[in-house]
């Protein structure tokens, strides 16, 4: 692996670097750049990589520059970094939603006569802490079979990745995988709070639905059965299962998910513009 800058020392700087150092990436290869002491410095004293406050530092020592910075701020950060270095040579990796391939490349580029520099952009989601992510991502032109091999070695540090054939499609990935750990959490808290209703304490109804949802992701995990069937396995037809199954398709469970997962693709597309 190259020397890997972190511009940003975020939840999602600190997931991707506990997961390179895990996998064997040295961390005098990893630098950390963010205005905040106390989180670089947290990040040095935990994992041995090195910091510094100043941005333009931290990509000029890196040949991969991971830009983990608040979208708002991207382009602003990607401008001030190539008037200050040159970035030849280098591969910018985005986590950043709603800032497109094109507008960090012009943000990278001082005019429009250079080459545009190579970018893959990434879409991830919070279990990524945890070594369980699932991510997406979307490679520019200029990146080379071997800029793809650094990508995926970065992403599969913590958890999965698929490669994305249009750009567009990052904002599927948003809707499906990087949003959906709160539906879960969603559905989740809702488990709770009947739990609770029905007389089951604060820790019993936390304990029931969280070793609950554990074991059923597991068992996808460990299956090559269709999730239609694994959920057909455990609802016996006129059992209690059942009874709630159809309960939730009466509520309209399905068009909920179809219209919340829309909404997330709007709201990106409009993020994008």
């Amino acid at each position: 692996m190259n020397k890997i800058a972190f511009i940003g020392a975020g939840n999602m700087a600190r997931a991707i670097i506990i997961g390179l150092v895990n996998s064997g990436v040295a961390p005098q290869n990893i630098m950390v750049a963010n205005p905040s002491a106390s989180k670089r410095l947290n990040l040095a004293q935990e994992f041995g990589v090195l910091q510094t406050e100043d941005n333009n530092k931290a990509s000029e020592f890196a040949e991969v520059v991971v830009l983990c910075v608040k979208p708002h701020l991207i382009t602003e950060v990607c401008r001030q970094i190539s008037q200050a270095i040159s970035i030849s040579g280098k591969l910018f990796i985005s986590v950043a939603a709603g800032t497109t391939v094109a507008q960090i490349q012009v943000a990278l580029s001082k005019n429009s006569k250079d080459n545009l520099p190579p970018v893959v952009r990434v879409m991830p989601n919070t279990p990524c802490q945890l070594g369980l992510g699932m991510s997406g991502l979307f490679a520019s032109n200029e990146v080379s079979v071997e800029h793809k091999a650094i990508a995926e070695q970065l992403m599969t540090a913590v958890g999965k990745i698929i490669w994305l054939a249009t750009e567009d499609k990052i904002n599927d990935i948003i809707a499906v995988a990087g949003s959906a750990p709160a539906y879960f959490f969603l559905f989740m808290e809702a488990m709770e709070k009947q739990a609770q209703h029905l007389g089951f304490s604060s820790q019993e109804s936390r304990m029931l639905v969280q070793q609950t949802a554990l074991g059923a992701a597991q068992m996808v995990a460990h299956s090559d059965e269709a999730i239609s069937t694994l959920r057909a396995n455990v609802t016996s037809k006129g059992g209690t299962t059942h009874a709630a199954i159809e309960q939730f398709k009466q509520d309209g469970m399905e068009e909920m998910v179809k219209n919340a997962m829309a909404a997330a693709i709007a709201r990106a597309e409009e993020m994008a513009k």
